[in-house]
């Protein structure tokens, strides 16, 4: 089978406008809480003071939602990957104000973060919220959740592991069910309740419907 994670972005940078206050904590506050690839793999009994469960998000975005998990579930440790620094800036600001020590952040390709530096069975969890749907057809190769992507999500679950996905986009949901359904490594469970986010509430305002789907890995 092809490998349709290798060369194929998810996602195009728009950096936008850093602020005052983004550009000073990238400055001050990524030194403790941000991390690379080149850092070497993570190590979850050193990067946080607690061995709590480890959850992974995919795309934060601005951060306002990971950040309050991570400030309303402090014995679970969280790692963000997000590629746009106004969002890496923005959740450093949250990290510092909220006084969190159990949240860390990449800002590279989550592609290359999950192969390279997530230990093989160390994740309890997985989100991707409201990932780019990638509307028009011809850049359905560019989104995120195909069967590769899956593939390698299943290698860093721990048994038991949970998937859990959210999008305002009926069509990308209808290809998301039938995608894990014929997995037979995961069962369909309930979503587990999550802060609201920027993406969200923004497709709610446009009469969208929000699908919370989440998969639950077969012990």
């Amino acid at each position: 089978m092809p490998d349709r994670l290798r060369g194929i972005k998810s996602f195009v940078l728009r950096q936008g406008r850093l602020t005052p206050g983004q550009t000073r904590a990238l400055k001050l506050h990524w030194p403790k809480f941000g991390r690379a690839i080149s850092d070497g793999m993570l190590n979850p009994r050193t990067q946080f003071s607690d061995t709590g469960p480890l959850h992974l998000e995919i795309g934060f975005g601005m951060g306002d939602s990971l950040a309050e998990q991570a400030r309303s579930n402090p014995s679970v440790n969280y790692v963000g990957i997000e590629v746009h620094r106004p969002g890496v800036g923005h959740i450093l600001m949250l990290i510092d104000e909220y006084e969190l020590d159990n949240l860390c952040v990449y800002s590279e390709d989550s592609i290359d973060v999950l192969r390279e530096v997530i230990p093989a069975k160390s994740l309890d969890a997985v989100q991707v919220f409201f990932p780019d749907p990638w509307p028009k057809k011809k850049h359905h190769k560019r989104r995120i959740l195909n069967r590769d992507f899956v593939d390698l999500i299943e290698t860093k679950l721990n048994a038991n592991g949970l998937v859990h996905i959210a999008t305002d986009w009926q069509p990308y949901a209808e290809e998301i069910e039938p995608l894990f359904d014929s997995i037979t490594q995961f069962n369909r469970v309930a979503a587990p309740l999550r802060p609201q986010t920027k993406f969200e509430r923004r497709g709610m305002k446009l009469g969208h419907t929000i699908f919370d789907l989440a998969y639950r890995l077969v012990d």
